[in-house]
């Protein structure tokens, strides 16, 4: 029985062969159409995965939370953080649709209501080295206002940073090693901005293509009327006990997930 346990353990590890599997991940949930059923299924999302998540074991954090006017929530994200995070969690990425008879309606009418989640894995970016090798730094005259000379010496830095070919200049202080030690802070600065930019784009090529929270687009159906079911609509799987769901039993969701993405691995964004 150890040896089955040790090689389902090992099977199960397999699952987990994406580039960002183990880092932290970012959740966020989003209302989508439906108004205040719509925040309110939103909010019924969030409990659902801080369920889900305690109960497996992963650290969560709740950094944001935007309350519906009414009722419910607009959107949360919360970071979660534990072993293979975001390998875990990925599987959650997209629309969820849920058909109930709506407490907010007073005849009681079903109604259909959307929510968006996102998931992304949180990429530490590598602090900056600059190799002086990289720098063209000029010496210039400083220059105040309408062309006159500040001083008589050749004070003002200004640096290229040729990869890039950014430029700062800065004239401000008194001394050129002064102005060079605020452009290099400028530089750093720049550089760090545009690392971030990238670092967004990098973002979006793993979220891969975001549909809107509405008909048509949803990955996963609960139905609490007029029957009782929640369908994945990429695997398949189906589970009749939607109250359990609801409170935060996903495993058997998350592992045909997993399942899923490696016989698909080759169109996942990010894989």
């Amino acid at each position: 029985m150890l040896l089955e346990a040790r090689l389902a353990s090992l099977e199960r590890e397999s699952l987990f062969f994406g580039e960002y599997d183990d880092n932290v991940a970012i959740l966020s949930i989003h209302a989508g159409a439906g108004g205040v059923d719509a925040q309110d299924w939103a909010e019924m999302l969030l409990r659902m995965y801080r369920r889900h998540l305690d109960n497996s074991g992963f650290e969560v954090e709740l950094d944001d939370l935007q309350p519906g006017e009414e009722a419910g929530i607009k959107s949360a994200t919360m970071t979660v953080r534990g072993d293979y995070a975001y390998g875990t969690i990925e599987g959650e990425r997209g629309v969820h649709r849920l058909v109930r008879i709506s407490p907010f309606d007073a005849a009681s009418r079903r109604h259909t209501s959307f929510a968006a989640v996102d998931v992304i894995p949180q990429v530490d970016e590598a602090p900056f080295e600059i190799n002086e090798e990289d720098l063209r730094i000029e010496t210039m005259r400083a220059q105040g206002a309408g062309g006159q000379h500040v001083n008589t010496t050749d004070s003002a830095v200004r640096i290229t940073h040729l990869p890039t070919n950014i430029v700062v200049t800065c004239q401000a202080e008194r001394s050129q090693l002064q102005n060079r030690v605020r452009a290099m802070d400028l530089l750093q600065s720049r550089l760090a901005e545009l690392a971030r930019q990238q670092h967004a784009d990098k973002l979006e090529e793993i979220r891969g293509e975001q549909n809107e929270a509405a008909w048509g687009h949803q990955i996963r159906s609960y139905v609490l009327q007029p029957y009782q079911l929640v369908k994945d609509l990429r695997t398949d799987v189906e589970v009749g006990n939607v109250e359990g769901v609801l409170n935060g039993d996903l495993g058997v969701f998350a592992d045909a997930y997993l399942e899923w993405r490696r016989r698909h691995q080759n169109d996942t964004p990010g894989q």
